[in-house]
């Protein structure tokens, strides 16, 4: 069995040596497929082109109201997500990127300069080390608003210590808001022992059930699913090597808020949201199953109640309703496979394990 330096190395190997740009990588994991808010067009426009050459991330990983943020980038790589986050904190906030692989951070720190100069202030910091060791960084506890990472919670061989340090180090009602691959079953040995496929975000990817068992087991009792995708294998070696194991990218938002229940409650709520965050004048998504119009008054549960009064989201939203009475579970709240299903989004009503 693999140990944890040795998952370390070969993840090193695999992005430090073995990959020289995001065209060397062999399946569609480790590639953002997401459609590209106009918004973020430009931003990207400004990051030097050989930090976007070597970037290997499976989503978008810029949750909206991020100005004066202090967010944390897990795995940052050379520094793509760093560099378009920086812009959307401006120059009162500040983004810290960890990564444990020398030649990535090399070309993030060599471009530190540049993109200084392009924005017109520096609020970027790179740091070398592990995420499952980040009290090993100096870093304060409760000290990060927002916490983001790529496609990498999967490479880790401690996920637990990766959660853990995660908590730890947001601060109450912060958000972690990350993209990264899950499996719809708990995948073999075979698959998990291929060094190919653990490189590919395959080998190492968490059964979905699992990921909202570890979730919970760390304090963020109601992962949030935003977005998904089926991950094809057109390489037929490898898609041999998987058998009938499914493959999904996926964007989870977990929220640190000890008022957050394992299930979704219902207490007869309801939001109005405002309008009033930038690039999300007529409706605000906060996950899968609420895509909230603007001015139309929108059911929901405790959980995500306190997902929005009790984070940044507050003043931007109308709050209908208390706590004093309770009726029950939410309806349509479910245990099925949360990847790929149609919702009708225009409704709190939910068909996954706590998503109201």
């Amino acid at each position: 069995m693999r140990t944890d330096t040795s998952t370390h190395s070969l993840v090193q190997d695999y992005y430090g040596q073995q990959l020289q740009g995001t065209a060397d990588l062999k399946t569609s994991a480790c590639c953002d497929a997401s459609a590209m808010p106009e918004w973020l067009k430009p931003l990207l426009g400004r990051i030097h082109p050989e930090v976007l050459s070597r970037y290997y991330g499976c989503g978008l990983v810029c949750p909206p109201l991020l100005e004066g943020c202090r967010v944390l980038d897990l795995g940052c790589g050379s520094g793509r997500d760093v560099y378009a986050l920086a812009q959307l904190v401006g120059p009162k906030g500040e983004v810290v990127g960890v990564d444990m692989t020398d030649e990535q951070l090399a070309v993030a720190r060599a471009h530190q300069a540049h993109h200084t100069e392009v924005f017109g202030y520096g609020n970027t910091k790179f740091l070398h080390g592990y995420i499952e060791r980040l009290d090993e960084l100096g870093l304060e506890p409760n000290s990060f608003d927002v916490i983001v990472s790529n496609c990498v919670v999967n490479l880790s061989p401690d996920k637990d210590a990766v959660l853990a340090g995660v908590q730890r180090l947001l601060k109450p009602g912060g958000e972690f808001y990350f993209s990264d691959v899950y499996a719809d079953r708990r995948v073999p040995a075979a698959v998990r022992s291929d060094p190919v496929l653990y490189g590919e975000c395959l080998g190492g990817a968490l059964y979905w059930n699992d990921f909202i068992q570890l979730a919970q087991r760390h304090g963020f009792a109601d992962p949030r699913l935003f977005e998904d995708r089926v991950l094809e294998m057109t390489d037929p070696k490898l898609a041999a090597r998987i058998g009938n194991l499914r493959f999904f990218s996926a964007t989870y938002r977990l929220f640190k808020l000890d008022a957050l229940e394992p299930a979704c409650e219902d207490f007869g709520q309801a939001v109005i949201y405002r309008g009033t965050i930038a690039e999300h004048a007529n409706r605000f998504v906060l996950d899968k199953h609420h895509n909230i119009q603007t001015g139309k008054v929108f059911a929901v549960c405790g959980n995500t109640w306190h997902m929005l009064h009790d984070t940044r989201f507050a003043p931007h939203f109308s709050f209908i309703g208390n706590f004093d009475t309770h009726y029950g579970i939410f309806d349509g709240c479910g245990l099925n496979l949360p990847f790929g299903a149609s919702t009708d989004s225009s409704s709190g009503v939910c068909g996954v394990v706590a998503c109201c």
